[in-house]
């Protein structure tokens, strides 16, 4: 990456404070995916309890954290496949989020969507997939914007659809340099809102979720078709919408 545009040594004093409210999709059987396994209450509270003594150790300064907070800052275990700002391996964690829901929402309809491009003889779901939507307050002074300044010259390389080894340097650089958070915007999202990567939890200036939404996201030939309980709000996402990724442009549509 060009030296030109960013240095290691340059990045602490291009930090700026950054503070808000982001938003991440997760299923939501997450709440109840062990409750098919016992009888009562207390013996899935005592299950989930053994479930969690059996995970990579969390870093020290993520555990007080509500556990959709902590998560992806487990350690001990490999990562399987590299993601934007992290690298494949036994590599530091990344909370990935988005500033809106909706933005959060069009992430997860185009991994869903990529599933299935990657899976073409796999049947589109007969329902749609309940998603819980939640926020978390962020706050640091140790943020760096790809959006502004002299980055906004590397757009093309922190946008590729697919290549994303600059991303993935540029992390590294920000992990040395102690940045805690990388704002960007969404590749996948067709109208490109604001994600942010959080790389230590220290960014999180509460320790529980502090708002929840319920999404349902419908898959079928159409392409993706987003609806929200409360507050009442819904997205249609169209086989255009993502097929600037060439997975996506592959896509077998119409199945079985």
């Amino acid at each position: 990456m060009s030296s030109s545009t960013w240095t290691l040594d340059a990045l602490p004093s291009d930090a700026r404070d950054l503070n808000g409210t982001c938003w991440r999709l997760v299923e939501a059987q997450h709440h109840v995916s062990t409750l098919k396994l016992v009888d009562s209450v207390d013996e899935q509270e005592l299950l989930e309890d053994l479930i969690e003594a059996s995970k990579p150790p969390l870093p020290p300064e993520c555990r007080d954290l509500h556990y959709l907070l902590s998560t992806p800052f487990r350690y001990g275990a490999v990562y399987p496949a590299g993601s934007r700002f992290r690298r494949a391996g036994m590599t530091e964690g990344v909370f990935y989020a988005s500033e809106v829901p909706h933005t959060a929402v069009a992430e997860m309809a185009f991994y869903r969507l990529l599933f299935f491009a990657e899976s073409p003889d796999t049947p589109w779901p007969a329902n749609p997939a309940e998603y819980t939507a939640f926020s978390a307050e962020y706050s640091t002074n140790k943020a760096i914007d790809l959006t502004k300044g002299k980055y906004r010259s590397n757009r093309a390389r922190w946008m590729h659809v697919t290549d994303y080894s600059h991303c993935q340097a540029f992390a590294d650089a920000a992990r040395t340099a102690k940045i805690e958070i990388i704002r960007y915007a969404s590749v996948r999202d067709p109208a490109h809102g604001m994600n942010l990567a959080l790389l230590s939890c220290r960014a999180f200036a509460q320790i529980q979720p502090v708002d929840q939404q319920t999404w349902h996201i419908r898959l079928s030939e159409a392409g993706a078709q987003a609806v929200c309980e409360a507050p009442k709000s819904g997205i249609t996402f169209d086989r255009r919408a993502f097929a600037a990724d060439p997975r996506i442009a592959k896509l077998r549509w119409i199945r079985a």
